[in-house]
């Protein structure tokens, strides 16, 4: 038996992210990824939305390069009415409410893309990389590892709000 290296362990639970939000848009209408359960609250198109772009950005910056919302016309093929750099941290309930996404194959093929994208930069990686600091007004400072684990915990805790209103909204009926 041969044990896994760092890149296969961030790569393995990179990997997880796609098929849960496949899942989470098996089916779904508009009225299912649009439904807020409260004036303020996170419908699931927004949910996994930002759970993309907020892998989708941090990764691009980590990886020295373009996002590919921008860079591949995600920005355009989503068409939403937000600047094309948002990727939804500190939104207001409007800004949640004008992220209206109709077609799940969009939120599904997105997050295919910036999964792609996070493969290329996982290819790369070595130790040095991830002791790499790149947020030094912390005490320790923020490394790579430390901003790869914060974006994995970002996207399972955004993937799993969005399985819990699946499900409560489906009970509902």
């Amino acid at each position: 038996m041969t044990s896994m290296d760092t890149r296969e362990v961030l790569r393995d639970a990179f990997h997880r992210i796609p098929p849960l939000v496949r899942h989470h848009v098996d089916g779904a209408d508009a009225h299912l990824l649009h439904t807020r359960l409260d004036g303020d609250a996170n419908p699931l198109a927004w949910l996994l939305w930002h759970s993309a772009r907020q892998q989708d950005a941090q990764i691009a910056d980590l990886a020295g390069h373009a996002q590919v919302w921008l860079a591949d016309d995600w920005s355009d093929r989503f068409a939403l009415p937000l600047d094309p750099e948002d990727h939804g941290y500190g939104h207001t309930s409007d800004q949640v409410a004008s992220v209206r996404v109709d077609d799940p194959d969009l939120l599904v093929g997105y997050q295919d893309a910036v999964t792609a994208m996070t493969d290329d930069y996982l290819d790369d990686i070595d130790a040095e990389e991830l002791d790499r600091v790149i947020d030094d007004r912390y005490d320790p400072p923020v490394t790579v590892g430390v901003r790869l684990v914060s974006i994995l915990g970002d996207a399972f805790q955004h993937l799993g709000q969005a399985g819990y209103l699946r499900g409560l909204l489906e009970r509902r009926g």
